[in-house]
Parts: structure tokens; sequence; C-alpha cells
């Protein structure tokens, strides 16, 4: 699929309360498409026309430097800024600059911050099955929906990160590396079309930073994923479409040879 194909969204008529010329969604055939963002913070544009879009099952890197927009751009998709002017579109239709963040997590966008989040006190894969998405509604919950899972459910998500071996240890046992794939998996279980990983390999060995690319290279073959790293050695490793953003913008985009080379992106990021 062409570039043209997933940036040049299609009218269609919209349904519901909302309804009419004024209202009309538009769909496209990326999974995210972004186009125009605007945000800015007493007075400080800290998005200015930000465009990018992610096809279905693509795996992008985000680079650029501090106060580029990255983490703006990732709370804008997932709710927890709202920009001023733009449209974002999730999976053909959903505008996400009118839903809050529950609503767009519902919808199959998952997040991870830099530093882990996990139940230190629980074991690894207590954290998984906690994680687990299912039934909300009451009666679920009375009758412990939870309590049936599968243990091979939970074995595979922990063999996917490479945890089986520690299912029953504290989470607080784990090595940061260990504990930033326990997160992962937690976010997989949610079973997201879109994973956003900000800065996943910050603080891990050597060792680790090959592990997390060749995890997030395999999470990348049934999920769209985001990428937010600064570690070049690790944004070459994913093998992925990269983008740099500068001053609240795309400077630059293509593979990684092409983005590392080009005059622009060394000025203003490699080149420090």
């Amino acid at each position: 699929m062409s570039d043209a194909d997933l940036l040049a969204p299609v009218s269609a008529t919209a349904t519901g309360p909302e309804t009419g010329p004024a209202n009309a969604k538009k769909t496209t055939q990326a999974l995210l498409y972004v186009d125009d963002l605007r945000v800015t913070f007493d007075g400080y544009r800290a998005l200015r026309g930000l465009s990018l879009t992610l096809a279905k099952g693509e795996m992008r890197a985000i680079i650029g430097p501090n106060g580029a927009g990255k983490t703006t751009m990732m709370d804008c998709i997932t709710g927890k800024t709202r920009p001023d002017t733009g449209i974002a579109l999730f999976d053909g239709t959903h505008d996400l600059t009118r839903l809050d963040e529950p609503a767009i997590a519902d919808l199959g966008i998952g997040r991870k911050f830099q530093k882990p989040t996990v139940f230190e006190s629980h074991t690894v894969a207590d954290n998984i099955l906690l994680a687990l998405k299912g039934p909300r509604a009451g009666v679920a919950s009375l009758f412990g929906w939870r309590n049936r899972v599968a243990a091979e459910r939970i074995d595979a998500l922990l063999t996917t990160v490479g945890l089986l071996a520690h299912r029953a240890r504290p989470a607080a046992d784990l090595s940061h590396g260990q504990k930033q794939w326990l997160e992962i998996g937690m976010l997989l279980a949610q079973d997201p079309k879109l994973l956003l990983i900000d800065e996943p390999v910050a603080g891990m060995t050597d060792a680790e930073t090959e592990a997390t690319a060749t995890l997030l290279r395999t999470i990348a073959r049934d999920h769209a994923v985001v990428v937010v790293e600064h570690d070049m050695h690790f944004v070459r490793a994913l093998a992925c479409r990269v983008t740099c953003l500068h001053e609240g913008a795309v400077l630059a985009e293509g593979s990684i040879d092409a983005v590392s080379a080009d005059p622009r992106v060394v000025e203003v990021y490699l080149g420090r």
C-alpha cells in the first residue's frame, strides 16, 4: 500500500446525533491517521502541524531532540491532551480528539511509559492475569472470570516476553529490563491493536537492549507498534521506518539510513 493510499482520507456520512455536513466523519485505510495536530501550552507551541500515518501491523520509530513533541504527540493519541486543532483518526473512523483516555484504551491503544509500572508484590504470572482483557459486566466480575483463565494463555504471553521461567517470582525481584518486558506483556494481555512504547531500553544492559529489539520485532508481526527512542543503535536494530520530529512537526521520515543522512536531522539531533 502506498503512502498516498494511507494519507488520503475518504469522506463518509456520519451516523448518530452529530450527523450533518459539518460533522461528516472521515475514513482512511491507515490504522492511525494524524493530520495538522497543533497544541499550545501557555504560549508554547508543542505541536506545530504534526502529520503522520501508521499502517496496520506497522512498526515505527520516533526520534528527535528533547522538546520535539514526541510525548505531546502520544498524549494526544491516548487522550491525555486534547489538541487545539487537527485530526487524529484510529482504525478508520474513530476520532481520538473527542474521546477520553478510557475510551481510547478500549479501542485498542495501549501505552507504556519509560519507567516500568508493575505490581511488585505480586508474582510475574499474576501481573499478567491482572492485566488480561476480559468482561467488565458486574456478573462476570462477581463470579471471578479471571479465576477461570487457562494457565496456557498466561504462559503464552510470558513466553513471548521471555519471562516464562520467572512466572512464580515476585515482580519486585526482576531486573530493570525484565520489568520492562513484564509491562510490555501486560500491555499485550489487553490485546491492543496499537502499542505506544516510550524509551523501552533506557537503563538496560546491552544484552537486554538486543533482546528488547527482538521482542518488539516479534510483537510487530501481529500488532502496530510506535517506539519513541533516543538510542540510535537500538532504532537501527528495529529495522523499521523512522520519523524524526523537530519543533512539533515531522522533520524527516524514511529508512534509518535515509533519516540519519539527512543534513537537517544531523544538525538538530544527531550532531549534538
